[in-house]
């Protein structure tokens, strides 16, 4: 019998993915689901509310629109329930202290799913960054040129959004190479951004560029896109003063730095390329972050990706849409 037992809240592309991988790995179920189309995944079944389940369970999977995430984490917390939500944490300041503050007050962990942090290469250049190996970094340029179709965006109301997605590919595609950006480098103390909707009917951005300055002086670009097409890997350039590391959806692909051999640690994490399509067919790295989900509720710890780490994503994207020209 499992013995760690989720309920998914939500019943798209998303919540089908987690209930695959809860149907796979040993020791976790999917028990129930809510759902306000009262859509049934996995066999199990399915509630209009968390508080309506009728089966036992200890945490809660969000796999709703962004701007949905806070009302469920307070549902769940005020259940006494854990909770892992897809990313982001949410689309707002206010949102987002929210969330945290429910958790640390019921006493329950809060984890978000950044997979990327799990890809073997990030940790080596995050491990790297800190130690200070590379020297001074007075660079790093982040390129996220997606595509998607307007056939996309018409898939749902609120795609491209600005209440409940957030925004265009600042918020949405590019957030989780946002997250490796900030996760990286920290947030800087000076932004100036442009950006318009080009290729897609829809509210938010399609397109833009972000000139971020930062306390130690590193000047640093962010771009993101869902227009250009067919879709391009995300390339984060580093240039420091003892050279370049070049990484290309996750993976070093350019290694240039004096005196040092290339460390990457690529081996089998692999992470969803995103280019082209919203389909997560690699689930690779959420199952290693689900996995550390279950270790931090049963040894008391925060999971890698906390709400106070998510946050900085969230974080950096409000100053890009608030120093917009």
């Amino acid at each position: 019998m499992p013995d760690f037992r989720f309920v998914i809240v939500g019943s798209g592309n998303m919540a089908s993915m987690y209930a695959r991988i809860l149907g796979q790995l040993p020791g976790l179920a999917l028990v129930a689901t809510v759902s306000r189309s009262g859509r049934a995944l996995a066999g199990v079944p399915v509630a209009a509310s968390l508080a309506e389940v009728p089966i036992p369970f200890d945490a809660v999977i969000v796999a709703t629109p962004n701007g949905l995430h806070a009302a469920v984490i307070a549902e769940a917390a005020r259940l006494g329930k854990h909770v892992f939500t897809e990313k982001v944490l949410d689309v707002t300041a206010e949102a987002v202290d929210a969330s945290i503050a429910a958790c640390r007050e019921a006493g329950v962990k809060l984890g978000v799913a950044f997979q990327r942090r799990m890809s073997p290469d990030n940790r080596v250049v995050k491990g790297l960054l800190e130690q200070g190996v590379l020297g001074r970094v007075f660079g790093a340029d982040l390129v996220v040129k997606y595509y998607r179709g307007q056939a996309y965006y018409d898939s749902a109301p609120y795609r491209g959004d600005r209440a409940i997605d957030g925004g265009g590919p600042f918020m949405q595609q590019a957030a989780h190479n946002v997250d490796i950006y900030a996760w990286f480098f920290g947030l800087p103390t000076h932004v100036v951004s442009a950006m318009g909707t080009f290729c897609h009917e829809m509210e938010g951005e399609d397109h833009g560029a972000a000139l971020l300055k930062y306390a130690d002086g590193m000047v640093g670009t962010i771009i993101a896109s869902t227009s250009c097409k067919p879709g391009f890997p995300a390339r984060l350039e580093i240039h420091a003063e003892r050279g370049t590391v070049v990484l290309e959806n996750d993976v070093i692909t350019v290694w240039a730095v004096d005196g040092m051999e290339n460390p990457s640690a690529t081996g089998n994490t692999k992470i969803h390329n995103g280019a082209a399509t919203a389909v997560v067919s690699d689930t690779a790295g959420h199952e290693a972050l689900l996995q550390d989900f279950v270790q931090a509720v049963r040894q008391d710890r925060d999971p890698l990706v906390s709400g106070e780490e998510a946050r900085l994503a969230t974080d950096l994207v409000l100053r890009i849409y608030q120093n917009t020209l």
